[in-house]
């Protein structure tokens, strides 16, 4: 990782960012022109943040972050296919990137659709089925333990895409192994603009 920061202060630099942002005093770091030019050449983002599309999850905004803060991927309920795991180890490798957010949020509209399909027994057309398909095994999961309700079936899907992103990526398995990389999930609350750690505190 050479100079750069640990997975322990990449955190702590999201949530100090994330509280400004919720008080309202946001400083919008490492936007000016200058910053921006020395950025041409090279990139060294302090974390990847994997969260979904929702038009409302801002990444750089919600944790007060500028230019080549954040490495972020999104998609609609933060479902994983192989671009998005071939991006986010691009970063851990290639990059160094010390610290993965999995950012989900309440009242997700992703996994309210396939919380509608398994309930209904029907299936979006499209390739909305393959959001839906992505979401069903962490909606069946919830059921099991009991959880019906879209926040904690929001909950238990941004733990289970930990998990995956472990499960389904040696290099990404092998950078937490190390400890050069840690993965943690946090869930976005709308209202508030509070981004909560849902999965152990790495630090």
């Amino acid at each position: 990782m050479g100079d750069g920061p640990t997975p322990a202060k990449a955190l702590d630099d999201l949530i100090a960012g994330n509280e400004r942002f919720i008080a309202g005093v946001s400083v919008h770091p490492n936007q000016d022109a200058a910053y921006r030019a020395s950025l041409a050449e090279a990139q060294a983002p302090k974390a990847v943040l994997f969260g979904c599309s929702d038009s409302r999850l801002a990444a750089e905004i919600i944790f007060d972050q500028g230019l080549g803060d954040l490495f972020v991927v999104r998609t609609a309920g933060h479902v994983i296919g192989r671009e998005v795991l071939g991006s986010i180890e691009y970063a851990v490798s290639v990059l160094h990137t010390p610290l993965i957010v999995v950012l989900g949020h309440n009242s997700c509209g992703a996994v309210q659709a396939a919380l509608q399909a398994e309930e209904t027994h029907t299936a979006p057309t499209g390739h909305l089925r393959a959001i839906v398909d992505g979401l069903l095994p962490s909606v069946q999961l919830s059921a099991a333990r009991g959880v019906t309700d879209v926040d904690g079936i929001v909950d238990v899907h941004i733990q289970s895409t930990v998990d995956q992103l472990r499960a389904n990526s040696a290099t990404l398995a092998g950078a937490v192994y190390a400890g050069t990389c840690a993965i943690v999930g946090m869930s976005y609350q709308l209202d508030a603009g509070r981004a909560r750690l849902i999965t152990p505190d790495p630090r």
